[in-house]
């Protein structure tokens, strides 16, 4: 599949577009797009949108799902908030990473740092319909542990 990627002006040439780094890897890297030399500090509970310099064209049925960098989220307190956020087929502006830092000191992105990795997933669209009552299931309503641990 190809995933068609937009350079926007601010972009900088020498960060490529987003890759695998390893033949087996699902996600491909996204870099934080800030400017030659520049970094951004993160404040302790504060979120940010960090730049990437791309926009994308996904194919109609499938979505773009940005996910945290495992190494980012173990040696910082960098989470992405809405994980997995999702880049809809029909979006076409900027793709920015909302990153939080949930830790008790600033954290700071640098330019071209891999900040959340993407991955291409199919989408499937439903129909909703209005019941009165839903089939029964052996675990019904319980939610939240109800299961066990």
């Amino acid at each position: 599949m190809e995933i068609k990627c937009k350079k926007l002006g601010h972009f900088d040439e020498t960060l490529g577009l987003p890759q695998y780094e390893t033949p087996g890897a699902a996600g491909a890297d996204i870099k934080a797009c800030l400017g030659l030399g520049e970094k951004m500090v993160i404040a302790p509970g504060e979120r940010v949108l960090v730049p990437t310099g791309l926009s994308f064209e996904i194919e109609q049925g499938y979505e773009m799902q940005i996910r945290p960098r495992s190494g980012l989220s173990l040696k910082t307190s960098l989470l992405v908030v809405n994980s997995p956020g999702t880049i809809d087929a029909d979006y076409r502006g900027e793709l920015k990473i909302l990153l939080g830092n949930f830790g008790k000191d600033n954290e700071v992105i640098e330019h071209g740092q891999r900040i959340a990795q993407a991955i291409i997933a199919p989408v499937v669209q439903a129909s909703f319909e209005e019941v009165q009552e839903l089939g029964k299931s052996e675990r019904g309503s319980g939610g939240f542990g109800s299961t066990g641990k």
